[in-house]
Protein backbone atom coordinates (compact mmCIF):
# COMPACT_ATOMS: atom_id res chain seq x y z
CA UNK A 1 0.00 0.00 0.00
CA UNK A 2 2.81 2.40 0.92
CA UNK A 3 4.54 1.58 -2.41
CA UNK A 4 1.38 2.42 -4.32
CA UNK A 5 1.17 5.77 -2.52
CA UNK A 6 4.87 6.43 -3.23
CA UNK A 7 4.36 5.76 -6.94
CA UNK A 8 1.66 8.41 -7.04
CA UNK A 9 4.07 11.07 -5.82
CA UNK A 10 5.87 13.22 -8.42
CA UNK A 11 9.28 12.76 -6.81
CA UNK A 12 9.19 9.00 -7.32
CA UNK A 13 9.03 9.36 -11.09
CA UNK A 14 11.92 11.84 -11.14
CA UNK A 15 14.12 9.58 -9.05
CA UNK A 16 13.25 6.57 -11.21
CA UNK A 17 14.10 8.46 -14.38
CA UNK A 18 17.38 9.75 -12.93
CA UNK A 19 18.36 6.24 -11.79
CA UNK A 20 17.58 4.78 -15.22
CA UNK A 21 19.63 7.55 -16.89
CA UNK A 22 22.60 6.95 -14.61
CA UNK A 23 22.51 3.18 -15.18
CA UNK A 24 22.21 3.60 -18.96
CA UNK A 25 25.06 6.12 -19.03
CA UNK A 26 27.26 3.82 -16.96
CA UNK A 27 26.53 0.90 -19.29
CA UNK A 28 27.41 3.00 -22.36
CA UNK A 29 30.64 4.23 -20.77
CA UNK A 30 31.63 0.67 -19.89
CA UNK A 31 30.87 -0.58 -23.40
CA UNK A 32 32.85 2.30 -24.90
CA UNK A 33 35.80 1.61 -22.60
CA UNK A 34 35.80 -2.09 -23.46
CA UNK A 35 35.67 -1.50 -27.23
CA UNK A 36 38.29 1.30 -27.43
CA UNK A 37 41.30 -1.06 -27.75
CA UNK A 38 39.62 -3.02 -30.55
CA UNK A 39 38.66 0.19 -32.39
CA UNK A 40 42.19 1.58 -32.03
CA UNK A 41 43.69 -1.68 -33.28
CA UNK A 42 41.34 -1.75 -36.28
CA UNK A 43 42.28 1.85 -37.16
CA UNK A 44 45.98 0.99 -36.90
CA UNK A 45 45.53 -2.09 -39.10
CA UNK A 46 43.68 -0.01 -41.72
CA UNK A 47 46.44 2.59 -41.71
CA UNK A 48 49.15 -0.06 -42.06
CA UNK A 49 47.28 -1.58 -45.01
CA UNK A 50 47.02 1.83 -46.68
CA UNK A 51 50.72 2.61 -46.16
CA UNK A 52 51.72 -0.69 -47.73
CA UNK A 53 49.58 0.03 -50.80
CA UNK A 54 51.56 3.16 -51.74
CA UNK A 55 55.06 1.75 -51.23
CA UNK A 56 56.56 -1.15 -53.20
CA UNK A 57 57.38 -4.27 -51.22
CA UNK A 58 60.91 -4.14 -49.85
CA UNK A 59 61.27 -0.37 -50.00
CA UNK A 60 61.15 -0.08 -46.20
CA UNK A 61 61.83 -2.62 -43.47
CA UNK A 62 60.94 -0.50 -40.44
CA UNK A 63 57.60 0.13 -38.72
CA UNK A 64 56.38 3.29 -40.46
CA UNK A 65 53.80 3.93 -37.73
CA UNK A 66 56.63 4.25 -35.20
CA UNK A 67 58.78 6.59 -37.33
CA UNK A 68 56.91 9.83 -37.97
CA UNK A 69 57.50 13.54 -38.08
CA UNK A 70 54.90 16.34 -37.93
CA UNK A 71 55.43 19.29 -40.26
CA UNK A 72 53.27 22.37 -40.83
CA UNK A 73 51.52 22.10 -44.18
CA UNK A 74 49.23 24.40 -46.13
CA UNK A 75 47.34 26.74 -43.83
CA UNK A 76 49.60 25.84 -40.93
CA UNK A 77 47.87 22.51 -40.36
CA UNK A 78 50.29 19.78 -39.22
CA UNK A 79 51.01 16.96 -41.64
CA UNK A 80 52.08 13.60 -40.22
CA UNK A 81 54.75 12.06 -42.43
CA UNK A 82 55.47 8.34 -42.06
CA UNK A 83 59.12 7.64 -42.82
CA UNK A 84 60.40 4.46 -44.40
CA UNK A 85 63.90 3.15 -43.78
CA UNK A 86 65.86 0.36 -45.38
CA UNK A 87 68.59 -1.09 -43.16
CA UNK A 88 68.36 2.10 -41.11
CA UNK A 89 68.76 4.45 -44.08
CA UNK A 90 65.92 6.86 -44.96
CA UNK A 91 64.19 5.55 -48.10
CA UNK A 92 60.59 6.74 -48.34
CA UNK A 93 57.86 9.06 -47.09
CA UNK A 94 54.10 8.58 -46.91
CA UNK A 95 51.58 11.28 -46.00
CA UNK A 96 48.09 12.58 -46.66
CA UNK A 97 47.08 15.66 -48.58
CA UNK A 98 43.64 17.04 -49.44
CA UNK A 99 41.93 19.47 -51.77
CA UNK A 100 38.38 20.49 -52.59
CA UNK A 101 36.82 18.37 -55.33
CA UNK A 102 33.46 18.64 -57.11
CA UNK A 103 31.36 17.46 -54.16
CA UNK A 104 33.68 17.83 -51.17
CA UNK A 105 37.22 17.25 -50.00
CA UNK A 106 39.31 14.60 -51.72
CA UNK A 107 41.88 13.06 -49.38
CA UNK A 108 44.82 11.20 -50.89
CA UNK A 109 47.66 9.16 -49.48
CA UNK A 110 50.90 9.48 -51.44
CA UNK A 111 54.05 7.40 -51.13
CA UNK A 112 57.37 8.79 -52.38
CA UNK A 113 60.90 7.45 -52.47
CA UNK A 114 63.72 9.49 -50.94
CA UNK A 115 64.21 11.40 -54.22
CA UNK A 116 60.57 12.48 -54.37
CA UNK A 117 59.40 10.08 -57.06
CA UNK A 118 55.82 8.84 -56.66
CA UNK A 119 55.60 5.19 -55.68
CA UNK A 120 51.86 5.05 -55.20
CA UNK A 121 48.71 7.12 -54.70
CA UNK A 122 45.44 6.09 -53.10
CA UNK A 123 42.27 8.10 -52.57
CA UNK A 124 41.21 7.63 -48.95
CA UNK A 125 38.09 9.77 -48.93
CA UNK A 126 35.86 11.57 -51.41
CA UNK A 127 32.24 12.42 -52.14
CA UNK A 128 32.44 12.50 -55.93
CA UNK A 129 29.61 11.39 -58.22
CA UNK A 130 29.21 7.58 -58.37
CA UNK A 131 29.87 6.25 -61.86
CA UNK A 132 31.80 9.38 -62.88
CA UNK A 133 34.13 10.89 -60.32
CA UNK A 134 34.58 7.69 -58.33
CA UNK A 135 36.98 6.38 -60.98
CA UNK A 136 39.69 7.89 -58.78
CA UNK A 137 39.23 4.84 -56.53
CA UNK A 138 41.70 2.08 -57.33
CA UNK A 139 38.91 -0.47 -56.90
CA UNK A 140 36.92 1.18 -59.72
CA UNK A 141 39.71 2.10 -62.15
CA UNK A 142 43.51 1.82 -62.56
CA UNK A 143 43.64 5.60 -63.20
CA UNK A 144 45.63 6.49 -60.04
CA UNK A 145 48.46 4.18 -61.13
CA UNK A 146 49.35 6.80 -63.77
CA UNK A 147 51.13 8.81 -61.06
CA UNK A 148 53.63 6.06 -60.29
CA UNK A 149 57.16 6.92 -61.35
CA UNK A 150 56.34 10.60 -61.76
CA UNK A 151 58.19 13.48 -60.08
CA UNK A 152 57.86 17.26 -60.11
CA UNK A 153 60.16 17.77 -63.08
CA UNK A 154 59.30 14.66 -65.05
CA UNK A 155 55.59 15.11 -65.79
CA UNK A 156 53.17 17.63 -67.26
CA UNK A 157 51.02 18.18 -64.19
CA UNK A 158 47.53 18.58 -65.56
CA UNK A 159 44.79 16.66 -67.32
CA UNK A 160 45.05 16.38 -71.10
CA UNK A 161 42.27 18.93 -71.55
CA UNK A 162 44.56 21.47 -69.84
CA UNK A 163 47.69 20.45 -71.73
CA UNK A 164 48.82 17.93 -69.13
CA UNK A 165 49.45 14.22 -69.53
CA UNK A 166 46.80 12.68 -67.26
CA UNK A 167 43.48 11.40 -68.57
CA UNK A 168 40.26 13.12 -67.59
CA UNK A 169 36.89 11.39 -67.18
CA UNK A 170 34.03 12.04 -69.58
CA UNK A 171 31.60 14.31 -67.76
CA UNK A 172 33.77 14.63 -64.66
CA UNK A 173 36.87 16.66 -65.48
CA UNK A 174 36.87 18.52 -62.15
CA UNK A 175 37.57 15.36 -60.16
CA UNK A 176 40.72 14.13 -61.95
CA UNK A 177 41.91 17.74 -62.28
CA UNK A 178 41.68 18.07 -58.48
CA UNK A 179 43.53 14.81 -57.85
CA UNK A 180 46.36 15.77 -60.24
CA UNK A 181 46.62 19.15 -58.49
CA UNK A 182 46.62 17.46 -55.08
CA UNK A 183 49.40 15.02 -56.00
CA UNK A 184 51.48 17.87 -57.42
CA UNK A 185 50.98 19.90 -54.23
CA UNK A 186 52.06 16.87 -52.20
CA UNK A 187 55.28 16.67 -54.24
CA UNK A 188 55.88 20.38 -53.74
CA UNK A 189 55.36 19.96 -50.00
CA UNK A 190 57.89 17.12 -49.96
CA UNK A 191 60.43 19.10 -51.99
CA UNK A 192 60.13 22.04 -49.59
CA UNK A 193 60.56 19.89 -46.47
CA UNK A 194 62.67 16.96 -47.64
CA UNK A 195 65.63 17.75 -45.36
CA UNK A 196 63.36 17.97 -42.34
CA UNK A 197 61.44 14.80 -43.28
CA UNK A 198 64.62 12.83 -43.84
CA UNK A 199 66.07 14.06 -40.56
CA UNK A 200 69.14 15.44 -42.31
CA UNK A 201 71.07 18.47 -41.15
CA UNK A 202 70.58 21.48 -43.48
Amino acid sequence: MELAILRDKIGYHGVSLALATVLTGAALMLANHLTLPAIAQAAEDDLKASLVQVLPEGMADNNLLADTVSIDGLGGKPVTVYRGRKAGVYSAAVFQHRARGYAGDIVILVGLNAEGVVQGVRVLKHAETPGLGDKIEVAKSPWVHAFEGKALGTARWGVKKDGGEFDQFAGATITPRTVVKTVKEALEFYAAHRTEIAGEKP
